[in-house]
């Protein structure tokens, strides 16, 4: 079966197919229905979700719109938190409750096999969860999932993991103008360990956002195709997830792929970090 590996370097994260908040239902369903087959057609085999999106909102849109799923396709999920009714985030940290997450994924998306399962800590700063790692490695010597994941970690619970069961991949917030993982990413990449970025524009000052204006507009693209581009050429390590809830915004992600930055546009968006 396909593994992290073996992906395609832009795929699909699947969190925006919800309402406001990450709560509830998508505005159009159909709409959400067709991003999803769109993606598909395009050739992703990544697609990246979570039982709490919604909750269970998005994995139930993937089923629905997908299943039976594509041989090539890599589906990976997190586990570690929970959404209240009001939709708040909390923690969903104990050993039971990661192996409780890990199978009620593998159910409602209707599969055996999990691509991949990131632990998402709540507080970064906490190296307590050995036992919750021990249980999804032994989840993956089961053959219930393919790779492990670290999500909103630091580069010592990444030591930590590695003690016990490989990483495959960390999951951080990190774009073009936010780049306090710069250090931790050439790091993983020496490790052969995949970096897959969330909130790829997330966070820019009006300046960040000029000058990456100033670059899309220099190659005819959008300033979200120009971030992404970045990333790519960032490091040969860097995966992404971008989201959307548009088959348009969707197309114009993926494009971003036959983007080539040169000297001069990496030195201006090199500035910005």
């Amino acid at each position: 079966m396909k593994r992290l590996s073996d992906v395609k370097r832009i795929g699909y994260g699947a969190m925006r197919l919800t309402g406001p908040g990450i709560m509830g239902p998508p505005a159009d369903p159909d709409e959400a229905r067709r991003v999803l087959q769109r993606a598909i057609e395009l050739g992703v085999d990544h697609i990246d979700t979570s039982d709490y999106y919604g909750p269970y909102v998005v994995n139930d849109l993937i089923r629905e719109s997908l299943h039976p799923y594509p041989p090539e396709l890599v589906l990976v999920t997190k586990v570690g938190a929970r959404r209240t009714d009001d939709g708040a985030w909390l923690p969903a940290f104990a050993p039971d409750e990661i192996k409780s997450a890990v199978h009620d994924n593998l159910g409602r998306l209707g599969i055996e096999r999990l691509g991949g399962v990131n632990l998402r800590f709540m507080d970064g700063d906490d190296l307590g969860f050995e036992e919750q790692w021990t249980v999804l490695a032994d989840l993956r010597s089961q053959g219930l999932i393919g790779d492990l994941g670290l999500s909103n970690c630091t580069p010592e619970q990444v030591k930590v993991a590695q003690g016990i069961a490989p990483v495959a991949m960390v999951q951080n917030a990190y774009n073009v103008a936010h780049r306090d993982d710069d250090d931790f990413v050439d790091a993983l990449a020496e490790e052969g360990i995949y970096y897959v970025p969330f909130f790829p524009l997330g966070g820019f000052s009006p300046l960040a956002l000029a000058a990456v204006d100033g670059v899309a507009a220099k190659h005819g693209a959008t300033h979200m195709q120009v971030a992404l581009a970045w990333l790519l050429q960032r490091s040969p390590t860097i995966l992404l997830i971008p989201g959307t809830s548009s088959v348009a915004h969707l197309e114009e992600n993926l494009a971003a792929g036959r983007l080539t930055l040169d000297d001069e546009d990496l030195a201006t968006l090199n500035a910005l970090g």
